[in-house]
């Protein structure tokens, strides 16, 4: 999902996990707020999983604290000199309390 009508009728048509993708498909732009932004249209049952411009723990915190529950990571995996590493770090966040 990349806009409100799209996460509305993902929403409407009853889905339980739904992807918010901060990556901008036409033009590949990156907006992290549009993810935080379109957060909040998802009710509480609904699973979101933030996708795309997750570059590190610091990323993946944010998305947490915006609501996500899970999130996506590619790019930075193939990028990363260490993706093991990366990956450790960004399996320790966690929501906080």
């Amino acid at each position: 999902m990349h806009d409100d009508a799209e996460v509305d009728r993902a929403v409407a048509c009853g889905a339980r996990i739904v992807g918010v993708n901060a990556r901008d498909l036409s033009d590949f732009s990156e907006d992290l707020t549009l993810s935080e932004r379109l957060s909040r249209r998802l009710p509480p049952e609904v699973i979101g999983i933030a996708e795309s411009a997750i570059r590190g723990p610091d990323d993946a915190q944010r998305m947490v604290d915006a609501g996500f529950r899970a999130v996506l990571v590619g790019e930075a995996l193939v990028r990363s000199p260490r993706p093991a590493d990366l990956v450790r770090r960004l399996a320790a966040v966690r929501a906080r309390r």
